[in-house]
């Protein structure tokens, strides 16, 4: 049975399906789900590791410096959720084994990869192979111990509920997933109460939670609360300031498609509230740093100084290293709309890169 009929079936057994609960089905589904049977890491969709190697390389030199900060612990856990092929991480450790420091990192480190797909585990364990790479299902499954972690597009992927608007009777509704005539449509429910209300909601025409985000800021919480030092680098798409409207989007083989049309087979991305990330994080009694613009941060880190080294090495591919770069940085591009945020242990300083 597909994916959709199931869907279809559980809807008309039990009534509209939230948002939330949709997107984790097609995404997570054991049996069908898209990250069980479909890793689309360059088909359905390219992240920053796969666009240019300097992404990898400066949060690898980034790693680096702030275990320096910790007091060079070993040994310490480095740790990335959601590695896709592998491509940040495998660029992160070439980068570091090539400086000094870097053999005592190495040797100190211990490289936890979270991951759910398996078929994306064998490509990662094979790229990695050489740093022994040890598989978690999720991240408090990892040792006590000082933490180092990075998150490349890993929050998009939460899944949402979303919130509409009634203007005219100044109501709010959920939005859900519905039958109609043997097919998925979009529906809504009244509410008496929103999970939480701020003025600012009423210039929107709707908004997204992502409840998944205190989880993680709580998953953080409990990690940092062991007494060992920890920082979280999480890098994603989305507002700084009001949540987020209707963003929920699907993508095949590189092109946008209707989120209801091909469940399961198809990537489905939103955009993450940073503020509320931040809330999330501060309430959770962490130190939060940012959320900052992609661009700026890369570039402190030397972004133009290493797309210069690698242009001036490869004179030959130079124009297309030279793009590859700029669309990481660029306002117009990823530079603005994707944002860094920083969750630390509260006895560390500042990170690098955050100002």
């Amino acid at each position: 049975m597909r994916l959709k009929d199931r869907l279809i079936r559980m809807i008309e057994t039990d009534g509209p399906m939230p948002v939330s609960l949709y997107m984790q089905t097609c995404l997570h589904d054991p049996q069908h789900g898209y990250y069980a049977t479909r890793p689309g890491v360059g088909e359905d969709f390219t992240t920053a590791p796969e666009i240019s190697q300097i992404f990898g390389e400066l949060l690898g030199l980034w790693a680096l410096h702030e275990w320096q900060v910790m007091g060079m612990p070993a040994p310490f856990t480095l740790m990335e959720v959601g590695p896709g092929r592998a491509t940040l991480m495998r660029d992160a450790l070439r980068a570091i084994s090539g400086v000094k420091a870097g053999d005592a990192f190495l040797k100190a480190m211990k490289l936890k990869l979270v991951e759910a797909s398996p078929a994306l585990r064998k490509v990662q364990a094979d790229t990695l192979s050489d740093f022994a790479p040890e598989f978690l299902t999720q991240i408090d499954d990892v040792e006590d111990g000082p933490l180092i972690l990075i998150a490349n597009e890993l929050l998009d992927c939460l899944p949402v509920r979303q919130f509409i608007r009634d203007a005219e009777k100044n109501s709010w509704a959920e939005r859900k997933v519905g039958v109609a005539e043997g097919e998925l449509i979009w529906g809504a429910e009244p509410l008496d109460d929103l999970p939480f209300f701020t003025p600012d909601l009423n210039r929107l025409k709707g908004f997204e939670l992502q409840p998944g985000l205190e989880t993680m800021a709580l998953t953080l919480a409990g990690i940092a609360e062991r007494g060992h030092a920890m920082r979280a680098l999480l890098i994603d798409y989305g507002p700084n300031h009001l949540p987020p409207e209707d963003t929920l989007r699907a993508f095949y083989k590189g092109e946008q498609i209707d989120p209801l049309a091909m469940p399961g087979e198809c990537d489905l991305t939103v955009d993450v509230d940073f503020a509320q990330l931040r809330h999330q994080g501060e309430k959770a009694g962490l130190t939060v740093h940012g959320a900052v613009h992609q661009g700026p941060f890369l570039l402190s880190l030397g972004a133009e100084a290493r797309m210069q080294q690698l242009t001036q090495a490869n004179p030959e591919t130079a124009q297309t290293i030279f793009e590859a770069a700029a669309r990481l940085v660029d306002p117009k591009d990823m530079g603005d709309r994707f944002k860094v945020i920083c969750f630390s242990s509260g006895d560390l300083p500042a990170p690098a890169a955050f100002f």
